[in-house]
C-alpha cells in the first residue's frame, strides 16, 4: 500500500514542539498498515523535524536553549539577512537537525520507543504555519502474504 498526504501545522513560537499526535491523526491510513515505513518531509528550510524525548517538556526547552547558544542570531558574517536576523540561523538549525524523518510502522502504529516523540523545531521568531508531506508505504493485514 502507498498513501501520501499533506499535513498542515499551525504557527508556533520559536522552539521545539511535540507533534506526534498531529502526525498520527493526519495519516488516516496508518491504522491500516501492518508493517511499513512512514516518511515525513517538512516543506520549509527554516524549521526541522527530529525524534526525541516526548514526556518532559524541559528537554525541548533545553534543546532550544542549547541551539540558541550554538547558532545565535545576527552574526556579523551572515550575508543572507534580507528576511531578518533570525532567518539565516534558522536555515543553519534546519540543516543541523534535518527536515525529514523515516519511522517504522508496526501493527497500525508508529514503532517508536517508550519516550520518543516527533518534534517540530521552529527556528524563526514568527515562522508561520508549516506543511509537511507524509508518505506511508507498507502492507495491510488483508494484503499480507502468509
Amino acid at each position: 500500500m502507498w498513501h501520501q498526504t499533506e499535513i498542515r501545522l499551525a504557527a508556533r513560537s520559536r522552539g521545539f514542539h511535540l507533534i506526534t499526535d498531529e502526525i498520527t491523526a493526519g495519516v488516516a491510513a496508518l491504522g491500516e498498515c501492518e508493517v511499513g515505513l512512514l516518511h515525513l518531509q517538512l516543506l520549509h528550510t527554516s524549521a526541522s523535524l527530529t525524534l526525541n524525548e516526548n514526556a518532559d517538556p524541559d528537554v525541548r526547552h533545553d534543546m532550544d536553549a542549547f541551539l540558541r547558544r550554538l547558532v545565535p542570531g545576527d552574526l556579523p558574517y551572515f550575508r543572507h539577512t534580507l528576511e531578518g536576523p533570525d532567518d539565516m540561523p534558522a536555515h543553519v538549525a534546519a540543516s543541523l537537525f534535518g527536515t525529514q524523518l523515516t519511522l517504522a510502522v508496526r501493527g497500525g502504529r508508529l514503532a517508536t520507543g517508550t519516550w520518543q516523540g516527533i518534534w517540530l523545531g521552529e527556528h524563526r521568531d514568527h515562522g508561520g504555519p508549516r506543511r509537511l508531506i507524509a508518505t506511508l508505504n507498507g502492507e495491510s493485514p488483508k494484503n499480507r502474504k502468509r
